[in-house]
């Protein structure tokens, strides 16, 4: 079972729920829940159509920057003149 597919048996529960619930709020939610998980479901059938048609490039290692530090410098008043 692809994951669209698992998403539209939530969505059929939840509609189901829906149907049977007595309080106006909660038959509300639980409608609002199942468009939610077809949404869910389209999106996921768009992924795994995306997914087939591209491929990810492999990941390069990332280099890591190495600090530099500070060498002491030099007290520039002890060689100067004048």
């Amino acid at each position: 079972m692809t994951r669209g597919d698992e998403y539209r048996v939530k969505a059929s529960d939840m509609a189901a729920r829906a149907r049977t619930e007595t309080d106006p709020f909660q038959q509300a939610e639980y409608e609002r829940l199942s468009l939610a998980y077809l949404r869910l479901a389209d999106q996921a059938d768009k992924n795994s159509y995306v997914d087939g048609m591209y491929e990810r490039p492999p990941q390069q290692p990332q280099r890591q920057v190495q600090q530099q530090q500070q060498q002491p410098q030099p007290d520039k008043k002890k060689g100067q003149t004048g």
